[in-house]
């Protein structure tokens, strides 16, 4: 399979090493990356993809082998890959600590959806974004419509589905598609993934789901506040809150055990 797994010290690197496809994903491909995010036992995660590309979309030669889309009077899901690569987006945004994406190259389409599903997103120079579906037919999910919007708003993401149009590293940066753009976008997110790595645990989890309980509800209901409050209250009664405290007084790093 063409998923590799790598562990730094705290932080894991995920690469779709498929240079050949453009790391274009199907179906194998997106079960196979989901299976390595949701096993991932670390304090950071990088997403990326090898050689030129960061991931070039749905693998159409395999998406419709046929070179036709599926008779939906026949089948019962046209497009199987739609539910597929959402489960692989799910598991991205549900993950408790912190995902980097380092895109290395063009993310288009389930590229760019991948990206987005990330925390945090790191460009190259020559990285390009953009969602091509309607060029070729296909609606990309709600979910990822939603993403989109909220990082970069309403008016740019209607040009950017209504009109396919492809942005390049410094107009993602413009709209606010991406955080950084520099020269080395693995080496950059491996080094920021790092120093978050070596940031309290809990407070990042806390505060990872308290940001997808606000995008997923616009604000916090009763029982959105109830599970931020227990969180809060299992950080307060941390030993890491206390070692925290304990290295500022000392004017020296933290080590942070997780508990």
């Amino acid at each position: 399979m063409s998923i590799e797994w790598d562990v730094r010290g705290e932080v894991g690197l995920a690469t779709i090493n498929r240079p050949e496809r453009r790391n274009a994903l199907d179906a194998e491909h997106c079960d196979a990356l989901r299976a390595v995010v949701e096993a991932a036992d670390v304090r950071a995660l990088v997403i990326t993809g090898e050689g030129s590309a960061f991931c070039a979309g749905a693998d159409l030669g395999t998406r419709f082998e046929d070179g036709h889309a599926p008779d939906p009077a026949t089948d019962e899901r046209a497009d199987p890959f739609h539910d597929v690569l959402q489960r692989l987006l799910d598991a991205v945004v549900a993950h408790p600590v912190p995902v980097i994406a380092a895109v290395n190259g063009p993310a288009l389409g389930a590229g760019t959806q991948l990206a987005t599903a990330c925390d945090l997103r790191v460009a190259a120079a020559d990285a390009v974004f953009g969602i091509p579906a309607a060029r070729l037919g296909i609606v990309i999910s709600a979910a990822s419509t939603e993403r989109i919007v909220r990082l970069v708003g309403h008016a740019v993401a209607a040009e950017m589905l209504l009109t396919a149009t492809r942005y390049d590293a410094a107009d993602a940066l413009r709209v606010g598609l991406v955080h950084r753009v520099v020269d080395d976008a693995l080496a950059d997110a491996l080094s920021w993934a790092e120093e978050i790595a070596a940031l309290a645990p809990l407070s990042q989890r806390a505060h990872k789901r308290t940001l997808s309980l606000i995008a997923d509800r616009g604000a916090l209901d009763p029982a959105g506040l109830a599970e931020v409050g227990d969180l809060i209250a299992e950080a307060v009664a941390s030993d890491d809150l206390r070692e925290g405290v304990a290295a500022f007084n000392e004017k020296r790093p933290p080590h942070f055990g997780g508990r």
